[in-house]
């Protein structure tokens, strides 16, 4: 791959890419992990099933590159698009993501986000039943919990990628918090 490549942005990237088709290389690693990683935070996914998604984005992102809207940022569309594909794979298996693939300190990440915890010492029996307890919140929620905490995506960001209102996804965000603070609350995780 070209180092010039490394200095452009994505919207460049992309412009070269209309024209040289060997420059979308250049998209495809730079999102690759990214977005193997978001699927695999949003959807219990074999490696392989995830892959085969990955392709189906990279697919679909190169046969609609000419219909990008640049007044949006590229990393916005492309996790939409990314999105839709985990949705569409969730659809045809019928069936709901399962666990979450999240590390323990992206697990806590949220719950801290949650409880408004900054860096409290939470004990390692109670990591267990945080992950539980984000593993069964419902995709809507845990999908937005994510982008928002994990992916540090902004409510524009979400708005976009989600295809919801600001006041939803604030809501989703609002209402995903009180379900793992009442869920913490039952299985007495709280003093």
């Amino acid at each position: 791959m070209d180092k010039t490549y490394n200095r452009a942005t994505d919207e460049q990237i992309v412009e070269f890419s209309k024209n040289n088709p060997d420059a979308y290389e250049a998209l495809v690693l730079r999102y690759w992990d990214k977005l193997f990683y978001f699927i695999k935070r949003i959807a219990y996914f074999s490696n392989e099933d995830t892959e085969d998604v990955l392709q189906e984005v990279f697919i679909k992102v190169y046969r609609y590159l000419n219909d990008f809207d640049d007044s949006f940022k590229f990393s916005t569309w492309i996790y939409q698009i990314t999105r839709n594909c985990v949705v569409d794979e969730i659809r045809k298996k019928n069936s709901r993501a399962q666990n979450a693939n999240l590390s323990d300190e992206e697990m806590l990440k949220i719950f801290r986000s949650s409880a408004n915890l900054e860096k409290e010492i939470i004990a390692k029996d109670q990591v267990g039943k945080i992950k539980n307890i984000i593993n069964n919140l419902p995709f809507k929620y845990r999908e937005i919990m994510i982008l928002r905490f994990i992916e540090e995506k902004n409510y524009s960001e979400i708005m976009e990628i989600v295809k919801k209102p600001k006041g939803t996804v604030a809501a989703l965000i609002m209402r995903g918090r009180k379900i793992i603070m009442e869920e913490a609350k039952k299985q007495e995780l709280f003093l």
